[in-house]
């Protein structure tokens, strides 16, 4: 079983995990990391320094009334994409410790599909 790196928890919420399979669980917002732990096993979990966020990018619909899901970005390990049953009240929780302006909103389908297409079209021009 894992150990907490928490000594105070301010929020714990149930959460889903979208890396790799998804997985059932706990999100431990605390003193000291951001935590997930599975539910099913308990050798399964994250455990994240504060100091380790780079930023958190959210989903965000109907001008901010809806967050479906969130992602963390490390500075080393990659990113990590969760939903908690209230992703507001979570990354408020989150806020307090690395601040609001790493607090993100993620690009919209269609700001992907344009930066995509701008791409190829520098691709192209530079070779001609």
């Amino acid at each position: 079983m894992a150990q907490s790196r928490n000594t105070k928890v301010d929020l714990a919420i149930p959460a889903t995990m979208f890396v790799g399979l998804t997985t059932t669980g706990n999100m431990m917002v605390g003193d000291k990391a951001l935590e997930y732990y599975n539910e099913r096993n308990v050798e399964d979990y994250i455990q994240i320094p504060w100091d380790q966020i780079d930023h958190i990018a959210a989903s965000v619909l109907f001008g901010g009334r809806v967050i479906p899901r969130f992602a963390v970005f490390t500075k080393e390990n990659g990113h990590f994409a969760f939903s908690t049953r209230n992703n507001h009240a979570a990354l408020r929780a989150i806020r307090t410790y690395i601040g609001g302006e790493k607090i993100v909103r993620s690009e919209t389908f269609f700001g992907v599909l344009r930066a995509g297409v701008v791409g190829l079209w520098h691709r192209i021009t530079r070779r001609g």
